[in-house]
């Protein structure tokens, strides 16, 4: 496991309210892959209420990669569609769900404009 995706599931989850995310309702689940071993990240997301967990549970959404390309995702240094569309990362399920969940990744590091949920990835 690493250490920017384990912040940000835990800054996630401390939070427990995402304004960006006040309309979405739904659950992600996140299989990062890495060998014969797959992690789980559980994102329940009520109207911008977020409780996170390591369950490996039925989802609207399931979302899989590898660990190394997810901290790059939440860092900003790789963009979700970009990954999707090269095969690197799949998607099942309800995918607006991950459209929406993209909201609160970092963006690039040398963005400008309005900055998205960044805190603990500074």
């Amino acid at each position: 496991m690493t250490d920017a995706t384990t912040r940000f599931f835990d800054d996630l989850d401390q939070q427990g309210y995402q304004p960006l995310l006040a309309k979405v309702s739904g659950a992600l689940r996140f299989d990062l892959h890495e060998g014969p071993q797959t992690m789980h990240w559980l994102v329940r997301i009520d109207r911008g209420n977020i409780q996170v967990s390591r369950e490996d549970m039925e989802a609207d959404t399931v979302i899989g990669t590898s660990p190394a390309l997810f901290d790059d995702l939440v860092t900003g240094h790789e963009n979700g569609l970009t990954a999707l569309l090269r095969g690197d990362m799949t998607v099942t399920g309800d995918a607006r769900l991950v459209v929406q969940m993209e909201r609160i990744f970092a963006g690039p590091p040398d963005a400008r404009g309005p900055q998205r949920y960044r805190k603990g990835m500074q």
